[in-house]
């Protein structure tokens, strides 16, 4: 069962031999696309016809990644690409917070004497969820299971893995060969919010722009 789409698109993009996300600044933008998606499948936000987010309803989620974002969609009206620019780098590190209290993985404490680090380590004992995750996503890609009757969060994990260039997941051929399959399943995100769809069809190059150049893979 999913923990929420932006835990378990942390988990997606975790390389479980190497024991650290795949790309952190990559990773960053997945999670905070995630958690807008986990928001508006929720039913909690959506768009106004000028494409803005707009909050539907302030309750809290009882999850406190959710709710900081949600906090945050209250300042003021913002498209969802630009809502997934900003605070990428709080989101991700509030999730892996969350997993660890979750027991999913462990984030190392911080050195008060040591040196000063951009981020605290973040280690996976049990990388079965990760791994079983990640297949189960390649395999829906490369399946042919009908799009209408694939769960919206197994899609919105396909399309991020896909347009988010998850090597681990996804392969450049992946992407290739079954692009109409990876758009069909991006459509699944219109449901809710149409312009959510159009921001995550064009993540690759939103991460591009906003990092000065990212590496594609």
């Amino acid at each position: 069962m999913s923990r929420g789409l932006h835990l378990d698109a942390y988990l997606l993009a975790f390389d479980t031999r190497a024991q650290s996300l795949q790309d952190r600044a990559r990773a960053g933008f997945l999670v905070r696309a995630a958690a807008l998606a986990e928001l508006a499948h929720r039913g909690a936000a959506a768009e106004d016809a000028a494409g803005r987010v707009r909050i539907l309803s302030s309750a809290a989620t009882g999850d406190p990644v959710l709710d900081a974002l949600l906090a945050e969609l209250a300042e003021r009206p913002r498209s969802w690409k630009s809502w997934i620019r900003r605070g990428r780098e709080d989101t991700l590190e509030a999730v892996e917070e969350r997993l660890a209290v979750l027991g999913a993985v462990t984030v190392a404490d911080r050195d008060p004497y040591g040196p000063v680090v951009p981020h605290r380590p973040v280690t996976m004992e049990d990388p079965r969820e990760a791994l079983d995750l990640q297949a189960r996503v390649a395999a829906l890609v490369r399946g042919d299971a009908p799009i209408a009757r694939v769960p919206f969060t197994d899609a919105a994990l396909a399309a991020l893995a896909a347009h988010g260039h998850l090597r681990l997941v996804l392969s450049r051929h992946d992407r290739h060969a079954h692009a109409d399959r990876i758009a069909a399943l991006t459509d699944r995100l219109a449901d809710p919010a149409p312009g959510l769809a159009r921001a995550v069809a064009g993540l690759n190059l939103t991460m591009i722009a906003a990092q000065g150049g990212m590496g594609g893979g």
